[in-house]
C-alpha cells in the first residue's frame, strides 16, 4: 500500500491524525491499544477520512497541514468524505 494520511475519530470524540504505509496495520495497532499514546487511552477509535499520498514526504507534509486545521476544518473534511478502502 502506499503511504496515506488518516483520520481516527477517538472514543471521547476526539479527532486523531497520521500517516502510515500500511493502513490496516496501522488501525489494528490503533485499536488494540498498542498504537501512540494519545488514542491508547481514548478507545475505541475508527477511521473517519483517509487520502493517499505519493511519497512519505508527502504524507508528512499533509499530515501537518491537516494538523494545523481548525476542528472544524477538519470535521467538514471528514464530511466531504475520503477515499474507500
Amino acid at each position: 500500500m502506499a503511504w496515506v494520511v488518516y483520520m481516527l475519530r477517538c472514543g471521547d470524540g476526539s479527532l486523531y491524525t497520521g500517516c502510515t504505509n500500511d493502513l490496516p496495520r496501522r488501525l489494528e495497532t490503533h485499536q488494540s491499544g498498542r498504537g501512540a499514546k494519545y488514542t491508547r487511552s481514548r478507545l475505541p477509535v475508527t477511521l473517519a477520512y483517509w487520502e493517499a499520498a505519493a511519497d512519505r514526504s508527502a504524507a508528512l507534509r499533509r499530515e501537518a497541514a491537516i494538523k494545523r486545521l481548525t476542528r472544524r476544518q477538519k470535521l467538514a473534511l471528514v464530511k466531504k468524505g475520503g477515499e474507500s478502502l
